[in-house]
């Protein structure tokens, strides 16, 4: 009996096992790391030369202080803010649309339409990427051989302000898939009874749609803001493919890029940790802050 009790007590921790092991090694274990090269810098002694040459020193908050103070740093925060304000509300409108015609009670091939919208979303963000840099590019894009068969010049989507456009374009072609999918679902979750209702009523399906769908729907158009700004932050693969293309992205154009650069190409690990580290807490933050509104909101607006 006692084995038996022994064993049904601990039966719940087996089945977390794998989970809490996998989450240690690929989760926890790198971010503790990422805190310890943070705190520490590498001490050199005369020409750097032997095996005791260089050794790693305790600097405290320094690499905090330099990383906040860096101009790179601010610049491309400043440029991804501006590119998620061109990126979250057309992505998240686009697909608030799209899943308002799907919804329409007398849409045609919707089972092909949910697909088409959604496949761009299956495609890695390195290869769109690499598809749209081929499209972008004047001396290799079809699309600038039309233009200038009928005598146009195009603009040259990778320099000057049109790169937002252009990065703006490639997010918002792989994620409008994704977004509304999770609104589709949430209106397929709405009782019929209402539209029904509505309709005896005399509402058109444009009046439904505002005063009924759109509303209910609210919590999952919430989600899909705050996944689609933590993505944004966090915005690499895009300009870094697109980087060898153009001389207007530079190795520092978003914040992930600048740490890459310190960390691989200048050899800067611990002052990447610290960037890395203080770009975790401002999202971290961010996060935190944004669901306190919303739950606030929702909280005063629940009788």
């Amino acid at each position: 009996m006692a084995s038996t009790r022994n064993g049904r007590r601990l039966a719940p921790y087996g089945f977390l096992a794998p989970a809490i092991i996998l989450f240690g090694l690929f989760f926890a274990l790198p971010i503790g790391h990422a805190l310890h090269l943070s705190l520490h810098s590498v001490q050199v002694r005369g020409l750097g030369l032997g095996r005791n040459a260089r050794e790693e020193v305790w600097v405290g908050l320094d690499n905090f202080t330099a990383a906040l103070s860096d101009p790179e740093l601010l610049a491309g925060a400043g440029r991804v803010l501006r590119y998620g304000a061109m990126l979250v509300p057309v992505m998240l409108g686009l697909a608030l649309l799209f899943a308002l015609l799907l919804d329409l009670p007398r849409t045609r091939f919707s089972a092909f339409s949910r697909l088409a919208i959604f496949l761009p979303y299956a495609v890695p963000g390195i290869i769109a990427s690499l598809l749209w840099g081929f499209l972008y590019l004047p001396s290799v894009s079809p699309g600038y051989f039309l233009l200038r068969a009928v005598g146009w010049s195009g603009p040259d989507l990778l320099q000057g302000d049109w790169l937002f456009l252009a990065l703006t374009n490639i997010a918002v072609w792989g994620g409008t898939g994704f977004n509304m999918i999770v609104i589709y679902t949430s209106l397929r979750a709405i009782p019929p009874e209402l539209y029904e209702s509505a309709r005896l009523d005399g509402c058109s399906e444009t009046q439904i749609a505002m005063r009924i769908k759109i509303p209910l729907v609210m919590p999952s158009l919430v989600l899909t803001f705050f996944f689609s700004t933590i993505a944004t932050l966090q915005v690499f693969a895009e300009p870094m493919t697109l980087r060898p293309l153009t001389n207007s992205l530079s190795s520092t154009w978003s914040p992930y890029m600048k740490v890459y650069r310190d960390a691989f190409i200048q050899g800067g690990m611990h002052s990447a940790a610290a960037t890395a580290v203080v770009i975790a807490v401002v999202t971290l933050a961010l996060s935190f802050g944004f669901l306190k509104v919303v739950n606030r909101r929702t909280a005063e607006r629940t009788p």
